[in-house]
């Protein structure tokens, strides 16, 4: 067995406003983990821990004496995969009505599959897709990616 594991098991956002990004992703569905409140929430999404967590406790937990960081897209993209290429355009639309921010039109991509791009109120840029290979388990985990 590997010293670290081969896996993703929780994927943390600093939260500047946590409650009204809370209640942004309960807008979209998503049910909350045992213990979620307005100072720490998750959502367990097909295997991974989505965490929101305040971003100056945060910062004080993985960048001891660095700065907060700014409002604004910081380069990273969480993706949720759909099951097919149609799906993308309903989801765009779910997670607008949501309150999320239209970023980029669902549109079919040069690599075969279909994408959108959405911001959650933070900024945080969310990728809708679908892509061919993609292969998920009965719990929505992601099991094969390709070929």
């Amino acid at each position: 067995m590997a010293v670290i594991p081969p896996r993703l098991s929780v994927l943390t956002l600093g939260a500047r406003d946590l409650p009204r990004l809370r209640a942004f992703y309960r807008r979209l569905g998503w049910e909350e983990v045992p213990g979620s409140d307005d100072a720490w929430c998750g959502f367990l999404l097909g295997g991974v821990l989505l965490a929101l967590y305040p971003v100056g406790e945060l910062a004080a937990e993985a960048a001891p004496g660095g700065a907060v960081p700014g409002a604004g897209w910081g380069g990273i993209s969480l993706a949720c995969n759909v099951d097919a290429r149609d799906h993308v355009d309903a989801a765009f639309a779910a997670a607008v009505a949501a309150g999320a921010e239209a970023v980029a039109e669902p549109t079919d991509r040069s690599w075969g599959g279909r994408s959108a791009y959405v911001a959650d109120p933070e900024g945080n840029r969310w990728e809708l897709a679908w892509a061919p290979g993609a292969r998920f388990d009965a719990r929505g985990a992601l099991t094969g990616f390709g070929g």
